[in-house]
This record gives structure tokens, C-alpha cells and sequence, in this order.
């Protein structure tokens, strides 16, 4: 467990308070948040690897009993963002990438917890947009504010997450709608996609190719394989250490100014990202804007460039939709923990 102190406060400083979560394939991240005025601010958090982790609970009770413990804290309430498929209900989540899911009856059972909410990552990190501070997110491209307008959240980690948001009126806030859009079929556009294609589903055993496999953690190294079976530059100093590697991404992202193989596999990876956030803004006409989430892009910040957005307004008939579409770049890592804390106050009465 890693734990980290966002601010200094004491027991009575907040009216009440709560334990969101951001649960993923890769990493559970917990945190508690200070309520005051419905408004959540975190507090302290605490991260795990999720492939580690028997189920939530493990999680959750750790958390519990070093927020007691250090802070004489005690949390009943649970928001927790799940990275998979949310049952209408909102009594259990099946998480993608990892052999344990999260079921609201049991984890009650397994810990303190006495009233609990789920959701989507995607649409934890939607909500979230309304109460981000200017300084969590970079400006890629500013245009002329459009109140009111649909904005979109994209994102590429260890999956795909994509969510659209509606203003509605009587919350005074966005809303997201869910979206499992990164499972869509990825379609070739160039020669180069099509060879990309072919070598997947044959690679994988599948009979198509979606966009998560190109656009994620995997999709990189699914990129890189790709560009070494096809054998497009020779192997370097780097390659053995690419090859071996257990978490080839982030090697490969180290090595991507220094290694022909692994730049070119960034470059096509920022060139299909462009083209799902095109997609995704003229799927809604999203003028409110685009935020780009997802763990990748904030350690890889140089790749939303002027050629990232060229092909994202490169659109025949709807470029001035495009060139009108606000870009942001989230640099919170605590997004999803953020938007669960903020749905969590609204859901789960007191």
C-alpha cells in the first residue's frame, strides 16, 4: 500500500466524510474526502495494485483502519469508480483485466462500509469535470467558450474509456452517459492500419480488432509487436530490453525519442488517438470540449502536438465543428477518485 497526505486538516474540520475509489486493472486508488457544503476535498489517499488485491475489500479495510487509526476517522460511506461494466442496478461491477469483481452486498459484509455507490471509471471521471481546478488540466487548443454545450472525456490506459456529458439544468451540472466505445471495431484507414489489422487478429485469434488494442497500455505493445514482426528498422541496443520487458509500455515509452521502433509506435499510437477524439467529438458535437484522461497521455504530454491536431480536425465536411472544439489535456491523477467523491455526496444520503 502506498499512502500519500494531500492536505493538512483535523478530525473536525469537515461536517462529515467520505471513502471514493478509482478501481482499475492496474491500480485501486482510494481516498478520503472532507465534506463541506456537498462540496468533497481529498484528504489522504491510499494506492494498491489491483492484481495483488484478493477483492475490494482488502483494499477498503486497509484504508479504514489507517484512516481510524492515524486520524481517529470513522468512514461509513463508499463511492467507488469501477473500471468495467456497472449492473443497472448499481449492486455489483465486473471489472475488466482482473479476476475479482465488486459486489455492494458482500463488500458490506467484508468491511465497515454500511452505504455504498457505484459507477463507471469513465463516468466517475465525467463528473469530476465539474468541480476540476483550472490548474488540473492543460489547455491543448482554447477556443471561444460555448456555454452549455456537450463536452466529451476520452481517455487511454489500461483499457479505453470514453464518456459524453449533458448539461442538465435542473442539477446545474454535466452528466455523463456511459459508453463502452473503446470496445468498438477499430476501422483501417491506410495501408499501414490494414497491415495492423491483419497482423492482430491473427496474432490474437480474433476475427476483429477493436480500438482498445491499439489505443491503451496493450495497444502499445500490440503496436510495437507489430512493427518488429514487420520488421520495419533493425533491432538496436534497445530492442532486447523492450523484448523482455514485463510492462513493455512504459519501457517503450522511455525509450521513444532515442529508439526508431518505439517512436514510430508512439507516432502511430498519437495518430489513431487523434482520430478517436475526431470521432467521439462528431459523435455528440462535443463544442464544449475534449478532455483526454486515461494514464498514458499525462507522461506523454509532447504527443498531442500540432500533428495531433491536424488529424484530429482533419474532417471533409465538419472541420469547423473541429476547429471550434476546446482541447484539455487532464493531468489529475485523481480524477476518478475525485468524480466518485462528487457522486457519492449527491447519491448516498446522509
Amino acid at each position: 500500500m502506498y499512502k500519500k497526505e494531500h492536505k493538512n486538516f483535523q478530525k473536525g474540520d469537515f461536517k462529515d466524510y467520505i471513502l471514493a475509489g478509482d478501481i482499475g486493472g492496474t491500480n485501486t486508488s482510494l481516498g478520503l474526502f472532507g465534506l463541506k457544503k456537498s462540496k468533497p476535498t481529498l484528504l489522504v489517499s491510499f494506492r494498491f495494485k489491483s492484481q495483488k488485491l484478493k477483492g475490494l475489500h482488502e483494499a477498503v479495510n486497509q484504508s479504514l483502519y489507517n484512516i481510524l487509526n492515524d486520524y481517529k476517522i470513522k468512514v461509513t460511506k463508499g463511492s467507488f469508480a469501477v473500471a468495467g461494466v456497472i449492473d443497472p442496478t448499481r449492486q455489483s461491477a465486473r471489472i475488466t483485466h482482473v479476476k475479482w469483481n465488486v459486489d455492494v452486498k458482500s463488500l458490506k459484509k467484508a468491511t465497515k462500509l454500511k452505504r455504498i455507490f457505484l459507477l463507471n471509471d469513465f463516468e466517475a471521471i465525467g463528473h469530476s469535470i465539474n468541480i476540476l481546478d483550472p490548474h488540473d488540466y492543460l489547455a491543448i487548443r482554447k477556443t471561444k467558450k460555448i456555454n452549455f454545450a456537450p463536452k466529451v472525456v476520452i481517455g487511454a490506459g489500461t483499457g479505453l474509456g470514453k464518456c459524453t456529458l449533458l448539461f442538465d439544468p435542473r442539477k446545474k451540472s454535466y452528466v455523463p452517459v456511459q459508453s463502452e466505445a473503446g470496445h468498438a471495431e477499430f476501422s483501417a484507414q491506410t495501408q499501414e492500419e490494414f497491415d495492423l489489422v491483419t497482423y492482430l487478429k491473427k496474432k490474437n485469434r480474433v476475427k476483429s480488432v477493436v480500438f482498445e488494442e491499439v489505443l491503451s497500455g496493450y495497444g502499445i505493445a500490440n503496436i510495437y509487436s507489430f512493427l518488429r514482426h514487420k520488421k520495419y528498422f533493425p533491432p538496436t541496443k534497445y530492442t532486447k530490453k523492450v523484448d523482455i520487458a514485463g510492462n513493455k509500455q512504459e519501457i517503450i515509452s522511455s525509450y521513444r525519442k532515442i529508439d526508431a521502433t518505439c517512436r514510430k509506435t508512439f507516432e502511430i499510437f498519437r495518430n489513431n488517438y487523434a482520430k478517436f477524439a475526431r470521432n467521439t467529438v462528431l459523435d455528440s458535437i462535443a463544442l464544449g470540449g475534449i478532455y483526454i484522461a486515461g494514464g498514458i497521455a499525462p507522461k506523454n504530454k509532447d504527443i498531442f502536438d500540432r500533428e495531433f491536431l491536424r488529424i484530429f480536425e482533419d474532417s471533409t465536411k465538419m472541420k469547423a465543428i473541429l476547429k471550434k472544439t476546446p482541447v484539455y489535456l487532464i493531468e489529475n491523477y485523481d480524477v476518478g477518485m475525485i468524480g466518485a467523491a462528487f457522486v457519492g455526496v449527491k447519491e448516498i444520503p446522509n
